[in-house]
């Protein structure tokens, strides 16, 4: 039977994470405390008023919430980051909306699955922060994420992520965060590498603990709690009478951030759920497999906290073409551009908010706003994961192969990539169609991964299971109460 993570397993590790957090003013967050940020004690807000946001500090555990007031330094909190991209942007009538991952520490909201996956375990006594080291495999910010939290909880950390990563990942873990960093063969798809580093760790290392996030629910539970009520809150501020929660796109990487889409079916059960992958490696669509330059979508594999069941439609998308509309977004000639076009001057000014991941997150709402023929009263959301400072190098890569950006180049861009985005590769699943892409699993986790099939059937045969893993947040929330009781450091402030 697939396990939980529900009560204390070793007594003496807990102890020794309880000391450490003491000795270190380690306090941990609740994570409705992370939903709900104006839950935390005032005391603490107050001394975040003098504390930047990447800072390596302990209370910025604090800020991994979609509602940082966007500033460098001292912001404290409001309403969830999120931008809404006009029609004379997108061409097409339905609402499109993003959440914003930039305002995050690390700049990206993967600090929140990491932190799902690793405070549970602290707080039961699984992790050891005085012993053990946190190895977080991942294509790019998902180990980033976790080891900035493993940082500001007292522990080491081991990040596995692809050499062909941008380099700003690469030199931020090891100048900013001193964490060891392992860079496997490939490209954003080579996960299968990432797996077997992983492997041999295990069997070589008996003080690593694996926080892999394509199998650890906290990841998902971590989103359907944090990010899915995220996109409530901002459907319920940005509705009117006629409104629709239509669709919820989003990259399928480790299937994490899609569990959102579980929790909006809670409330819209018509919502349709997007996922999105980059063409030139359709696992989902066709069983495909290749590389692709889609950073933060790694794929050729279904990740076994993918509730598939739960999923409607799969769309591919090109990377050129995001690669194309990143230019677009970020060279000066592009904005000009679209200025030029009659586009609001905020909505330019602010699309650097979007990464690579968020551009092929933008393409695939087009695509299915086209595709069901979404109206005005129609809105659709989706997640920009990180901003364009994480690709900076990107730029000047893309010059140096593709020659110095032009207006021209711009208004082809434009023209083919966002308003040119039709209904081609993506598909709407039926119930065999979900089952198909379920069964990819068994060659992954039970063949390779060494997961039992019985596990593997109960995720698709039990009708509550994901919810009684997504819904595991409110025994942690217990758990990180006792824990923070036990160091004394809340009782301490008053």
């Amino acid at each position: 039977m697939i396990p939980f993570i529900d009560k204390v397993t070793n007594p003496k590790a807990l102890q020794n994470a309880i000391d450490r957090f003491k000795e270190r003013k380690i306090i941990l967050p609740t994570f409705e405390q992370q939903r709900n940020p104006e839950l935390i004690p005032d005391k603490i807000k107050q001394q975040l008023n003098n504390i930047g946001l990447w800072e390596i500090n302990p209370l910025n555990l604090f800020r991994i919430t979609w509602k940082n007031e966007p500033k460098e330094k001292g912001g404290l909190f409001g309403n969830v980051n999120h931008i809404e991209l006009p029609k004379s942007l997108t061409g097409v009538n339905a609402r499109i909306i993003l959440l914003i991952g930039k305002w995050f520490p690390t700049g990206a909201h993967k600090v929140g699955a990491a932190y799902g996956c690793l405070a549970p375990k602290i707080t039961t006594g699984e992790f050891d922060p005085t012993y053990h080291k946190a190895v977080w495999p991942s294509t790019g910010n998902y180990c980033r994420g976790g080891a900035f939290d493993s940082k500001l909880m007292g522990t080491e950390s081991v990040a596995i992520l692809p050499e062909e990563m941008s380099k700003e990942r690469f030199e931020w873990l090891k100048n900013e965060i001193g964490s060891e960093v392992i860079a496997t063969p490939g490209c954003e798809s080579n996960v299968k590498e990432i797996y077997d580093k992983c492997w041999e760790i295990k069997e070589t290392r008996k003080d690593c603990i694996i926080f892999n996030q394509f199998d650890e629910f906290g990841n998902a539970a971590w989103h359907y709690n944090t990010t899915g009520k995220a996109i409530e809150e901002v459907y319920n501020l940005v509705k009117t009478e006629k409104s629709n929660l239509a669709a919820y796109i989003s990259a399928t990487g480790s299937a994490g951030t899609i569990a959102a889409g579980d929790y909006l079916r809670s409330i819209a059960p018509h919502v349709k759920i997007v996922a999105s992958e980059a063409l030139q490696c359709p696992t989902l669509l066709m069983n495909g497999f290749g590389g692709h330059r889609i950073e933060g979508i790694g794929d050729k594999h279904v990740p076994w906290v993918h509730n598939v069941k739960n999923t409607d439609v799969v769309t591919a998308i090109d990377d050129e073409d995001c690669l194309r509309i990143f230019r677009l977004f970020n060279e000066k000639e592009g904005t000009s551009y679209l200025k030029s076009m009659r586009i609001d001057e905020e909505i330019i000014a602010n699309l650097n908010l979007l990464g690579i991941s968020g551009i092929g997150n933008l393409i695939s709402a087009i695509k299915t706003a086209k595709y069901f023929e979404l109206t005005k009263d129609d809105i659709v959301f989706s997640i920009a994961t990180d901003s364009a400072e994480m690709y900076q190098s990107r730029i000047d890569e893309l010059n140096k192969e593709k020659g110095s950006y032009t207006t021209i180049k711009a208004a082809k861009d434009f023209e083919k990539c966002i308003l040119g985005s039709t209904i081609d590769y993506l598909k709407e699943l039926n119930y065999y169609d979900k089952k198909a892409i379920h069964n990819l699993k068994y060659f992954t986790w039970v063949e390779q991964q060494g997961k039992d099939v019985e596990d593997l059937n109960q995720l698709w045969f039990d009708k509550q299971i994901w919810n009684k893993q997504f819904n595991q947040v409110n025994r942690w929330d217990e758990l990180i109460n006792e824990f923070n009781d036990r160091t004394g450091l809340l009782k301490d402030m008053w």
